[in-house]
């Protein structure tokens, strides 16, 4: 069994929803053949608890635990699970998303499919989790690995940024002396005059390693114009979301050599076109565009638009990174460490070696799941 985190309060009022229905062929169309074989799909969904390591603290955020939302679909011996952490900012919680879940459930029963839910449910966590549960579902169905019905031909070991929360600039670079498994390490920056101090700590203890920084809508221009010199200076790589959300415009004034990411700034396709000419990357979060199959499209239409691609996430379990995972094997820039900031995972999990995200398919995704 799955190590599970302990149910959030809302686990006793949604905790298990249950349903069952007739498999309808439109949502596998090439199995059709066999629709006669199949059973009833049980529906469920669920909220769970999962406690960090240590408090994680972000610009104007502290984190002490993960809570998530899972989805579960069985049939026939075959299964479908997804996660989602939701978006904290966007007032995504835990409740929200259950809610959201718990009034799609005459459709569930009725029988969509992926392209369905897209109409049927926002972008956000709700759809995220449902959208990983039918890629599973679908893996097992049709015989094939999740990655392969993304139109990936193989998938590698990928590398990934490893972060390190807001904390004083000593504890910091400690973090970084630490990980010696990481070959790129972000810092989580605060806009405040600690900052400069962080990210020299953090250099000198890690002069080998790529470096990019976070500043999670916590800076204001003359603060970002002021630690210009420092980021270059320790050679910062990447400068992720500085502004908070509506002040994109005042990256038009930013003049450095970093590349500059768009995060909270970004939620789906809807929000790429006015952010040409102010980013240069667009990091695509599935519990932000409402899961895989809506990023996979979001990618290419970001790249159409002379954007480069991150992965993100927002912490979450081996199910949340996996689906990411795939999306990956098609982005410049990766950062999926989210796991490793919780005090355990899923039975079956993602590992980390020499830099690298490692996740096999029995994670999530395989056929025989």
């Amino acid at each position: 069994m799955p190590a599970l985190g302990r149910p959030s309060k809302w686990t006793s009022r949604y905790g298990i929803a249950l349903s069952r229905r007739r498999c309808c062929p439109a949502v596998f169309p090439s199995i059709q053949h066999r629709e006669a074989e199949m059973g009833n799909i049980d529906f469920e969904f669920r909220a769970e608890e999962w406690p960090m390591k240590q408090p994680f603290r972000i610009a104007g955020q502290n984190f002490s635990h993960a809570e998530l939302v899972v989805v579960e679909l069985s049939m026939k011996g075959w299964r479908g699970r997804g996660e989602a952490c939701g978006v904290y900012y966007r007032q995504d919680d835990t409740r929200h998303m259950l809610e959201q879940l718990s009034d799609l459930r005459a459709d569930v029963e009725n029988g969509i499919d992926r392209t369905s839910l897209q109409n049927l449910l926002p972008a956000g966590g709700a759809r995220n989790a449902l959208d990983a549960a039918l890629w599973e579902l679908e893996a097992g169905c049709k015989g094939l690995p999740a990655w392969r019905l993304a139109g990936l031909k193989s998938v590698r070991p990928l590398p990934t940024v490893f972060t390190i929360g807001i904390d004083d600039p000593a504890m910091m670079a400690q973090t970084a002396r630490t990980m010696t498994h990481a070959r790129a390490i972000k810092l989580k920056l605060a806009g405040d005059e600690l900052d400069g101090e962080r990210l020299r700590g953090v250099r000198a203890a890690r002069p080998d390693v790529w470096l990019g920084v976070d500043g999670n809508r916590g800076f204001t221009p003359s603060a970002l114009t002021d630690l210009l010199p420092v980021l270059e200076a320790v050679d910062v790589k990447l400068l992720e979301q500085p502004f908070p959300i509506g002040e994109e415009e005042a990256m038009r004034d930013i003049r450095s050599p970093i590349a500059t990411a768009a995060d909270e700034s970004v939620q789906d396709i809807s929000d790429l076109k006015p952010l040409k000419g102010l980013f240069d990357i667009i990091n695509i979060k599935l519990d932000k565009c409402g899961g895989l199959t809506h990023a996979l499209e979001m990618e290419k239409a970001a790249r159409a638009l002379g954007f480069k691609v991150m992965v993100g996430n927002m912490t979450g379990t081996s199910w949340s990174q996996a689906p990411a995972f795939i999306l990956g094997q098609r982005c410049e820039f990766r950062d999926l460490d989210g796991a490793t900031f919780l005090a355990s995972d899923r039975e079956r999990a993602v590992t980390y070696k020499d830099g690298h995200i490692h996740c096999p398919d029995t994670v999530w995704g395989s056929p025989s799941s």
